[in-house]
């Protein structure tokens, strides 16, 4: 009798141990899913700065045409692969092309400001300056949500990884999240050397 009951108790906390598990593991995808929300906001107000601001500068930079369509095509992919991606955040492959479409959409833009810098009538238009406000503005928010996900992924890869829960995590089939990676060149990263 004693033994039963012994036997039983331990079953139930197995039990409830299991749901528990499950349900941690689904709270931490969610969470992932709305940080990578949060991104896509942002990510989508980006998209909507850059066709305001090749449209501005084409009046000023009427000879830098390839770099203006180069913008409107690094933005388009960047699109595509963000729509991939906002599908299901944890795939891998997807948060890699993302990442990669960001990347090169991000070097076109620099290109296009490093561009502009040739063109002081272009600097000082008053729309050119309030979009390329708008636009770092964006760009630190982005930083900061990309932030938020990559916590949100670390924290959910690691419960998957440690036991027990990985028992409960393989059972249910959860998959490792990507992490998202700093969408700058490896040329852009490195530090500014000052020298007097």
């Amino acid at each position: 009798m004693i033994a039963t009951i012994v036997l039983l108790a331990i079953a139930l906390f197995i039990v409830f141990w299991a749901v528990g598990a499950y349900n941690r593991l689904v709270s931490l995808r969610n969470q992932i899913k709305n940080a990578f929300a949060q991104i896509d906001v942002q990510l989508k107000r980006r998209y909507d700065l850059i066709p305001n601001l090749v449209e501005t500068a084409k009046a000023y930079m009427k000879h830098e045409r390839e770099t203006l369509e180069a913008v409107i095509a690094a933005r388009n992919q960047a699109v595509t692969a963000n729509a991939k991606a906002s599908v299901d955040p944890a795939n891998a492959a997807a948060m890699q092309q993302m990442a990669a479409a960001e990347g090169a959409l991000s070097s076109t833009l620099g290109k296009l400001f490093a561009l502009s810098e040739a063109y002081p009538d272009l600097k000082a238009n008053q729309n050119m300056m309030q979009l390329t406000e708008e636009l770092t503005s964006t760009e630190n928010r982005i930083a900061f949500s990309r932030q938020a996900y990559n916590d949100g992924v670390m924290q959910y890869n690691t419960s998957i990884e440690q036991f027990p829960v990985s028992v409960i995590a393989n059972m249910f089939t959860f998959k490792q999240a990507e992490l998202l990676q700093a969408t700058e060149a490896p040329e852009e990263r490195k530090a500014i050397k000052v020298s007097f």
